[in-house]
C-alpha cells in the first residue's frame, strides 16, 4: 500500500499572519490537530496543537495576538505520495512526528497523520502507538 491510497486530499491551510485564535478556531471546526501554513502557494510550516500549548497556552501569550508565523513548526518533513505507507509509518516514528505532508511535484498534494496509518494498516498500530506513548511519557515527565 502506497500514501497516495491513504492520503487525506482536502487538506486545511492557514497563511503565516493568521492568529493563533483563528487557528484554532479552524482547528476546532474541522475537528483536526494541525495546519499547513501557506504562504502564497508556497508551504513554509506546521502548526500542531503541541505548538499552541507549548508557545501560547503554556506561556499565557494572547492566541489573538500572537501570529502563526510565531508559533509554526518551519522544519517540514514531507513525503511522496507513491512512498510505501510502511516506510512513511518508519519516518514518524524515526523523527518522533505524528504528520506528513505529501507533496507532488513540489505541490502539496495531501497529509498523512499518525491515525490514518493506524486505520489503513492494523499490523502497523503497535509501531505508531510507540510514537504516541512517547509524547505520553513527555508529557508525564515533563
Amino acid at each position: 500500500m502506497i500514501v497516495k491510497d491513504i492520503m487525506v486530499t482536502d487538506v486545511k491551510t492557514i497563511t503565516p499572519e493568521s492568529t493563533i485564535q483563528e487557528a484554532a478556531t479552524s482547528m476546532r471546526k474541522f475537528d483536526i490537530g494541525s495546519l499547513l501554513v501557506v504562504e502564497k502557494t508556497k508551504m513554509v510550516g506546521i502548526l500542531t496543537e503541541g505548538n499552541i500549548l507549548d508557545k501560547v497556552v503554556a506561556e499565557a501569550n494572547d492566541p489573538a495576538t500572537v501570529s502563526v508565523r510565531d508559533v509554526m513548526s518551519t522544519n517540514i518533513i514531507y513525503i511522496r505520495p507513491d512512498l510505501d505507507v510502511g516506510e512513511a509509518a518508519d519516518l514518524m516514528v524515526e523523527k518522533k512526528i505524528k504528520r506528513l505532508p505529501v507533496v507532488s511535484g513540489g505541490r502539496l498534494v495531501g497529509i498523512v497523520t499518525a491515525m490514518d496509518i493506524c486505520a489503513a494498516e492494523p499490523k502497523m498500530v503497535e509501531q505508531v502507538t510507540a510514537l504516541l506513548m512517547l509524547g505520553k511519557k513527555k508529557q508525564v515527565a515533563g
